[in-house]
């Protein structure tokens, strides 16, 4: 395959702002077609980005698309990569990738039946950032790992955002994957739930979840969609305390500022800048090409969705 050739299923504001954007400006992709469920809107999105308006099933039944890019609401996301894979076509779905672990494995297995690749667009985690601080805790940078914390809040949305939609998602689950998945990411994929409370009026508003690992090191997330805007984790030690601000949400030209704090010194680490938007579609790209091996991020997203799974069925409900 020289170039790949992609269609969008959805319009929304991470694909106007970010995602279409990169995808156009990609080495080696071709953005062939956009649909919609609304024709102006569709109409809108090609003229911006050069290609062909279309409804959903009309991206799926276009020969001259290999691959589709799913950022439709996270309760539409299964039954769309099925049809996706059931028409030959690759599938890069925005995160959560399904609502239930049963769902993901299902596509999953489907994909591998078919030589089709399905992943999970947690874009966040390649940024290298991340990898960074992974190699400053293996060196030794705040001791022996004690503790991680982190939390993506923000303030209401516009009340006709999806989030509030039940028949559409899980509310505030839909971004607070992301503290979740970066515990996994450094933590490791065998945590297990101690204990969750979800703050409901008809979807999830916020929430708190506190996992642990074989050793007994624990996880405290937090999310919601009635606090202030913050985005951060934290990683605690038996020598020192390494914390990272804007962790999920940096643009390419921020330059990430890593803090270690020890008992007699602080230090802060300035880090190269870095486009994960950009990473992740050629990670996907080079999957597609049989270039990269996706079974460990493949394993990451299966524990996320399960752990999703365990949280919803045990957590204690708070209805506003």
């Amino acid at each position: 395959m020289t170039g790949l050739r992609v269609g969008v299923l959805g319009c929304g504001d991470i694909v106007w702002r970010r995602m279409a954007p990169t995808l156009v400006a990609a080495p080696g992709i071709d953005v062939v077609a956009t649909g919609s469920r609304d024709p102006g809107k569709a109409r809108r999105f090609a003229d911006r980005f050069g290609c062909e308006p279309e409804t959903y099933e009309g991206v799926l039944k276009r020969s001259d698309v290999d691959a589709v890019y799913v950022a439709l609401p996270p309760a539409l996301h299964a039954a769309w990569t099925e049809r996706a894979l059931a028409a030959g076509k690759h599938a890069l779905v925005e995160k959560p990738l399904t609502r239930t672990r049963a769902e993901a494995a299902a596509l999953f297995a489907r994909a591998a039946e078919s030589g089709l690749v399905v992943m999970e667009n947690f874009m966040a985690l390649h940024h290298s950032q991340h990898g960074a601080v992974a190699a400053m805790v293996a060196d030794g940078a705040i001791g022996e790992v004690r503790g991680f914390a982190a939390a993506f809040t923000m303030p209401p949305r516009p009340r006709d955002d999806f989030r509030y939609r039940q028949a559409m998602g899980d509310g505030a689950l839909e971004f607070g994957v992301y503290p979740l998945r970066t515990a996994l990411h450094h933590l490791g994929p065998d945590l297990a739930l101690v204990g969750a409370v979800l703050r409901r009026d008809g979807t999830v508003q916020a929430g708190d979840v506190l996992l642990c690992d074989a050793r007994g090191v624990p996880a405290h997330l937090r999310f919601g969609m009635d606090h202030a805007y913050r985005t951060f984790y934290e990683l605690t030690g038996s020598t020192g305390r390494l914390t990272l601000d804007r962790a999920f949400t940096p643009p390419p030209s921020h330059r990430p500022v890593v803090r270690i704090e020890r008992q007699d010194r602080v230090e802060e680490i300035t880090l190269p800048g870095d486009d994960h938007f950009a990473n992740i579609v050629a990670a996907f790209a080079d999957a597609v090409r049989g270039r990269a091996d996706l079974t460990e991020w493949t394993r990451m997203s299966l524990a996320q969705a399960a752990l999703v799974d365990e949280i919803l069925a045990r957590a204690r409900i708070v209805d506003l």
